[in-house]
């Protein structure tokens, strides 16, 4: 039997994050070919962790900077790590080579990290935007390093084709998934026109681009809804909502603040419309994705949909001026065969472009194929991208035993 070791950044929380969602998903696909799976993280659990046990997967909490990885990785010595989020690459690939040499590398970008930070700095600064930061030289060099990364968003894997010259076999596009069963479940639960009332937000707020766009409804769109609707009402749900974002409740506005929603998809399958009024970001969006399960048509700006939808088959509308976005909202909310035509979309779109089972079988196979390899070198390609994998895989090693010499004085 196989054996995958998953080091995550957080351990999952798959009811409020979609990269809890998105992770859960990978382990099931290499459950699905006999892997044994083991999940640690150097993080603290919070209330919203889900225990992994329950799944059969084994959890082991672990150290930052602290040679007692060592020691468990020689022990455990996996087939595969995946690594979620470059950073986890960066602290722990260098301790996972010495100590279990054979091991396969594979990056879970969740999304390109570099690109989101890059798009928020421009839209705070309003500049364009920069992508050849520090953020991403460490990412690209981490891609650079693993066997194989995974892409969640066709236009950040094109963009890593363009932009960065980056090997095709060096990266794998897989987005969100979902399988028959669920698809039939979206089916038997789906609530009519009728039987919904107002509109809905959903998302985590410690998540910069869901933050921003909850401010940025409740002062430049939703007056706008109001105003032309006045018995309307939008209601605004995630984790980790902060006091600013409580004080915007607002009753005679109809702006409404309601916390954690325990599950996404029942939530809101209630309402009639999904806001996704993003102005920067990147990858794949749960939200969305959840509004495709709940029958529930989103209006979002072209951000909120980048990555998800060709332009035919968009689930809602797109639209980036707010006083279109609100007023196309308000067309869409009132008008039942225009909300039905909309909402029965979804069974095409997850059909063309989230097949559970042919994504699946296709990573499966370009993780088998890593196996084929004569050798477990990561730095095939040019003299210059083995430099630059040298170095920097040098720098995180010594990093690393610095940080862990000075905890000890």
């Amino acid at each position: 039997m196989k054996r995958l070791l998953v080091i995550g950044n957080n351990w999952p929380e798959p009811t409020t994050t979609a990269a809890g969602t998105r992770l859960l998903q990978l382990l099931k696909i290499f459950q699905s070919d006999g892997y044994e799976v083991h999940f640690a993280s150097a993080a603290a659990k919070s209330d919203y962790s889900v225990d992994l046990t329950g799944l059969n997967i084994t959890e082991q909490e672990i150290k930052l900077n602290n040679s007692s990885f060592d020691t468990y990785i020689q022990k455990l010595q996996p087939d595969v790590v995946l690594y979620d989020r470059f950073m986890m690459e960066e602290q722990y690939s260098w301790r996972v080579k010495e100590n279990a040499p054979h091991t396969k590398h594979i990056l879970d970008t969740e999304d390109l990290h570099f690109l989101r930070k890059a798009r928020e700095e421009a839209f705070k600064k309003n500049n364009k935007i920069n992508l050849y930061t520090e953020v991403a030289m460490r990412e690209i060099a981490a891609i650079h390093r693993c066997d194989l990364s995974l892409i969640i968003s066709l236009t950040e894997y094109q963009l890593l084709l363009d932009a960065f010259d980056m090997d095709a076999s060096k990266v794998f596009y897989i987005p969100f998934l979902i399988d028959q069963k669920e698809i039939l479940a979206a089916r038997e639960k789906a609530t009519t026109f009728s039987e919904r009332s107002h509109m809905v937000m959903i998302g985590n707020s410690l998540h910069k681009p869901n933050y921003d766009a909850i401010f940025y409804m409740r002062n430049f769109i939703w007056p706008k809804i109001r105003k032309n609707n006045p018995n309307v009402e939008v209601h605004v749900y995630g984790a980790y909502q902060n006091q600013a974002i409580y004080q915007l409740n607002d009753i005679q506005l109809g702006f409404i603040i309601k916390g954690y929603a325990v599950d996404a998809v029942e939530t809101i399958s209630k309402y009639r419309l999904l806001l996704a009024p993003l102005r920067f970001g990147a990858g794949q969006k749960g939200k969305i994705f959840d509004a495709m399960k709940a029958n529930t048509p989103v209006a979002m700006t072209s951000i909120a949909a980048e990555g998800m939808f060709n332009k035919s088959d968009t689930y809602g509308f797109v639209e980036d001026n707010p006083e279109a976005f609100a007023s196309k909202c308000l067309e869409v909310y009132n008008n039942e065969n225009d909300w039905c035509a909309l909402s029965g979309k979804n069974l095409v779109i997850w059909e063309e472009f989230y097949s559970y089972s042919a994504f699946a079988k296709a990573l499966l196979g370009r993780v088998q194929l890593l196996f084929s390899y004569k050798n477990n070198t990561t730095l095939e390609g040019s003299f210059s991208i083995q430099m630059l994998v040298y170095h920097s895989q040098k720098a995180n090693k010594y990093l690393s035993k610095w940080i862990e010499e000075k905890n000890v004085d």
